[in-house]
């Protein structure tokens, strides 16, 4: 068999502030995930590093400034349509700022993991949300 199988590589965006994580609802206008609440997320363009796509997709998608913990807090794999997708989730913190959104999304809020949990219908997000806030910041850089 020669067919390569082509993966989706995705970056997450867990961003803190006070203990909530900041969640955002995809525009009823997205072909997946439309209305669903979640996190910052987006695709790894080709020869792009995983961080720099998080940081690229927070500017794009909320504008605030964040400190990133530059260790990824985990990756998992799961479908976006019929391919095969590998997701790394990045936690970071947002100490102050207004959320400007993108088309994206048409809605925000700062939840607490539980709130984000009972919202999200992607329950490994969910978890990983609580993995994140029970954690401390090591190796933290600011990006702004």
């Amino acid at each position: 068999m020669n067919e390569q199988t082509m993966y989706v590589v995705a970056v997450t965006a867990l961003i803190f502030r006070n203990g909530k994580v900041l969640a955002m609802r995809r525009a009823r206008t997205k072909d997946a995930g439309a209305g669903a609440w979640e996190t910052l997320s987006g695709r790894v363009n080709e020869n792009e590093q995983p961080l720099d796509a998080v940081r690229r997709e927070t500017h794009e998608e909320c504008g605030l400034a964040v400190d990133f913990d530059t260790r990824p807090l985990g990756a998992l794999q799961t479908r976006r349509g019929e391919l095969p997708m590998l997701v790394v989730y990045y936690r970071a913190e947002s100490p102050a700022g207004e959320v400007v959104m993108s088309d994206e999304h048409d809605d925000w809020a700062w939840l607490d993991p539980e709130e984000f949990a009972r919202r999200t219908p992607f329950a490994m997000l969910a978890d990983m949300v609580r993995r994140a806030a029970a954690l401390e910041r090591p190796g933290s850089e600011s990006e702004g």
